[in-house]
């Protein structure tokens, strides 16, 4: 790595007459040492001689093993290397960008915006994360610092910091409680179908069927029902953001086939009779001007003949049913619904999962019916629903050992 440092107080070629060095015009003025002459790197002054000379040795090894930083490019604070160099990076469907700008926007900037990058070590985060395990769930704090050292790392890549502090023994995230998945009993299930309005029952109907995501649901069209084989083809679903409706691929960007119950079937051909499907027309992709638009004829649309919204949905279709059934309380005139993330729409699918697997099914075949993108997914969320857990495990274990009891009493 080339380099040289130079006295900046003192002559280099000594006086003709006297031979000595005499002094600069900056002698006694600011760092006596400068050193300069590192390809891509910025000047560096220092007071110390020793000083400049053991910086340029680190350098010189670090540069040789690729890893030199110049720490002085750490010195941008964290608001604006998010806004000038990372946040341009970010990819992903309209929905998690949105979910990442959240996290960086109300969780990461308020705390640690004004903080040069550099300055962020490891006692500065342990302080971080317990402030926002004050403020948030554990869950959603990891997903926060997810985001956080992706910051770290992209700033790594662009020759900003050395390591990623959150990566530091120290630095301990959140624990997150077991992930499991709570399913309704089917008589709670069956109570909530009832009472739901009846242009909408086939939502809940196809989700307790068939393992669907509200989305999914909102998006099948007639198209997607196949009779004769007895199966959905799960090829779009229906999204908000920001206000805006929009067509896009299922969770993941994968298509999947699913297993329709003849109970099922019979629901839909009755529905198709009593409610037509509408076209509707959405951007695909995102709500932004400017999309690809595409139209579907939508099993699912209001009496406007428009997409079903999921707040609105939740809010005059899903809880009202709950609340008949005697899931949540009735709420009193001029009140919000009360809060309970447990019932919403999606505790469908999680019911459609138990019963599935109480039948004995494969989780393989099921982590493909929902759309999972590893059955080690599907195991996760619910191995505990799985019946009799580490029963068949026990019983096999006893009966070789009783066998081999038994060959040992008759020798």
């Amino acid at each position: 790595m080339a380099g040289y440092i130079e006295d900046r107080w003192i002559k280099k070629k000594k006086d003709a007459v006297t031979g000595k060095r005499e002094h600069t015009t900056r002698y006694g003025k600011g760092s006596r040492y400068r050193l300069a002459g590192i390809p891509g790197v910025r000047d560096k002054s220092f007071d110390i001689l020793e000083d400049a000379k053991a910086w340029l040795r680190r350098a010189g090894t670090d540069s040789e093993r690729g890893e030199f930083v110049d720490p002085r490019d750490g010195s941008i604070t964290v608001d604006d290397y998010v806004t000038r160099l990372w946040q341009t990076g970010v990819r992903g469907t309209p929905a998690t960008v949105k979910r990442i700008d959240e996290r960086v926007r109300l969780h990461i900037q308020p705390h640690l915006g004004t903080v040069p990058l550099r300055d962020i070590t490891p006692v500065v985060l342990r302080g971080y994360i317990a402030a926002l395990e004050a403020e948030c769930s554990p869950r959603y704090a990891r997903q926060i610092l997810s985001s956080l050292s992706n910051i770290f790392e992209t700033a790594i890549d662009d020759k900003r910091l050395v390591r990623n502090p959150l990566r530091a023994k120290s630095v301990r995230w959140p624990k997150v409680p077991d992930d499991q998945r709570e399913a309704w009993p089917l008589k709670t299930a069956m109570k909530v179908l009832d009472a739901i309005n009846p242009r909408y029952r086939i939502a809940a109907v196809v989700a307790l069927g068939c393992g669907l995501r509200q989305g999914e649901v909102f998006g099948l069209s007639p198209e997607d029902v196949d009779f004769s084989r007895g199966v959905l083809r799960i090829r779009r679903q229906v999204q908000l953001l920001h206000g805006r409706l929009y067509f896009t691929l299922p969770k993941g960007g994968k298509t999947r086939v699913v297993d329709m119950p003849p109970s099922v079937a019979s629901a839909l051909a009755d529905y198709f009779l009593e409610f037509p499907a509408v076209e509707v027309e959405l951007p695909w992709g995102g709500p932004e001007a400017g999309r690809e638009r595409r139209k579907f004829p939508l099993i699912l649309t209001t009496t406007y003949g428009n997409a079903l919204r999921a707040n609105i949905f939740n809010v005059d279709v899903w809880k009202p049913a709950l609340a008949a059934a005697g899931v949540i309380p009735m709420r009193k005139a001029g009140e919000r619904w009360a809060a309970s993330r447990k019932d919403g729409f999606h505790v469908l699918r999680h019911t459609y999962a138990s019963v599935i697997l109480e039948t004995g099914e494969s989780v393989v075949t099921l982590a493909r019916w929902l759309g999972h993108s590893s059955p080690t997914i599907t195991l996760d969320y619910y191995a505990h629903l799985m019946p009799e857990a580490g029963g068949k495990g026990h019983s096999a274990i006893d009966s070789l050992l009783a066998r081999t009891s038994q060959a040992a009493v008759a020798t």
